[in-house]
């Protein structure tokens, strides 16, 4: 039986005394919103429970609840068999002190070390001399194969070696429940994958119950016991994966959906590409990150580019971009050939690129139609305020958010917030657009949302359009063309059924991350 380093006198929790956490009829408001409403759930001891929902739906501020930081508006949340509502400071600690939580974003101390990072829950709360204490570092980090990097600092490290020692800095203590909030949020499918199968080995190392918040479908698959959906501040269903692949509740059928595949017609791609990318390399630092990319953007075409994180997608679009100048090669976008050309030729060009970024990027303090009248003020040849005006009242008609041009970005939803991006992006009438991983963080509705978004302003506008992106299943919806960068070279390149056929081992790793 493994012992809580933080509380080696307590007995672990067991089946046979109940659920490690029960929540009952819970209520979660802040001021007048209400997140959580009459919400009731079980977490069994030694399985794995994902929770699943749409963006928005209250999922974090229930494990929140789950773990004693929030306390209950209403209703009871017992955590070991203890009322977290009616429990005072030092013993609500000492609760927690059984848990561990795992953030999407690692959460690490960027002035300590790996071993300090990883050591500091314990040296906070216990006496234990520096011996022992490097002893258990070690210990945790050899299976994660981490043991070299222990006095390394953490901007020395990857994103998945950062994710390795947050795994490890939660753990350390041997806690009997984890909390995994989102994590694997922004990560491209094989990084998924490997995280899954760390979240796995955790699990069955440390014989801990898991709770896991996921937007991702195949984590699911791949990790879930139970499966709990919040929809509307209520848990709407909670049971196996086989009961939730079954049932017929009209919102969990459309999450799961919402999912699926589904190839768009391909035209032939014809006419001069509008992007031409000939044997470009770039490096830093002596170290090479694309290694003679070629590829055609065609014109009024989709062109998807993906790969895994540090793959060179990023460096390829900044050169595409004019905003890196190439070692060796050739960038030609729409015929200016950018390692030839002046930064004010450049720059010009720039100006009929439209971009939408992940987050929106929206001015707070402006409405909604003065974040897309945004572009067009601020050029040096502003047009008249009433051209303005009318310009923008076109936009947010065809985009259809006409109705909200006087609210504020706080006051509107995610979806919402991306069409006002989208409407700021091609109220300049770009040639080109440019979406730089547009769903990431998103669930399967908000995925096929965006997808829509885009197919319907590619269409509306005769644009030419790059995305950039980790979602395999957003790909072979949306592209006329994928092109996969990997380890700075194009490994595979064509239509999506081309890319399904392909036999680079890279790819079919991608595909199967991903597609069921």
């Amino acid at each position: 039986m493994r012992q809580n380093l933080l509380l080696p006198n307590i007995q672990r929790w067991t089946d046979e005394q109940g659920p490690v956490v029960r929540l009952e009829h819970i209520t979660q408001k802040f001021g007048e919103k209400l997140v959580l409403d009459d919400l009731s759930l079980d977490i069994p001891v030694g399985k794995t429970t994902v929770i699943i929902g749409e963006s928005g739906s209250g999922k974090s501020v229930l494990i929140k609840t789950m773990n004693g930081l929030l306390k209950p508006t209403a209703g009871k949340c017992m955590l070991f068999g203890k009322n977290t509502g009616e429990c005072r400071v030092p013993e609500l600690n000492a609760l927690r002190m059984r848990t561990g939580t795992i953030l999407q974003d690692y959460a690490l101390i960027d002035s300590s070390t790996v071993y300090e990072n990883i050591a500091f829950p314990v040296v906070e709360n216990i006496k234990i001399s520096e011996r022992e204490m490097r002893k258990r570092v070690e210990e945790a980090l050899e299976p994660l194969g981490l043991t070299d990097a222990i006095d390394k600092y953490p901007y020395e490290l990857s994103g998945g070696m950062k994710k390795r020692v947050s795994f490890a800095r939660a753990t350390i203590h041997q806690p009997e429940l984890v909390f995994f909030d989102e994590p694997t949020t922004g990560l491209d499918p094989l990084m998924i994958v490997f995280v899954d199968n760390m979240i796995k080995d955790l699990r069955k190392r440390y014989d801990m119950t898991s709770v896991i918040i996921s937007h991702d479908i195949q984590s699911i698959f791949r990790l879930a016991d139970r499966v709990a959906y919040l929809h509307g501040g209520k848990i709407i269903f909670q049971g196996s994966l086989e009961d939730i692949q079954k049932t017929q509740i009209p919102e969990v059928r459309r999450f799961f959906d919402s999912s699926n595949k589904a190839n768009k017609t391909i035209n032939h791609v014809e006419g001069k590409p509008y992007v031409q990318v000939r044997d470009l390399y770039k490096s830093f630092s002596g170290k090479p990150v694309l290694k003679g990319v070629t590829l055609d953007i065609p014109r009024r075409k989709i062109t998807v580019i993906i790969g895994g994180s540090g793959s060179g997608k990023s460096v390829l679009l900044k050169n595409i971009l004019g905003l890196y100048v190439p070692d060796s090669g050739t960038v030609n976008v729409n015929g200016l050939e950018l390692t030839q050309c002046t930064e004010r030729e450049r720059e010009d060009m720039r100006t009929r690129i439209g971009m939408l970024f992940q987050g929106a990027a929206l001015f707070d303090s402006m409405t909604v139609e003065e974040n897309v009248a945004f572009p067009l003020a601020e050029r040096l040849h502003a047009r008249p305020a009433n051209e303005i005006r009318e310009r923008v009242a076109e936009m947010l008609e065809r985009l259809k958010i006409a109705n909200i041009a006087k609210a504020y970005p706080s006051g509107i939803s995610a979806g919402q917030r991306k069409r006002v991006g989208l409407a700021r992006a091609i109220i300049t009438r770009p040639e080109l657009m440019i979406y730089d991983e547009p769903t990431t963080g998103q669930d399967p509705i908000m995925i096929r949302y965006v997808d829509d978004m885009i197919l319907e302003a590619h269409d509306a506008f005769e644009l030419t359009t790059i995305v950039i992106s980790h979602d395999m299943v957003s790909t072979f919806r949306i592209a006329d063309q994928i092109a996969m960068v990997y380890e700075g070279v194009i490994a595979a390149k064509g239509t999506p059924e081309e890319l399904m056929a392909s036999t680079h081992p890279q790819v079919q790793k991608m595909i199967r991350a991903q597609i069921r």
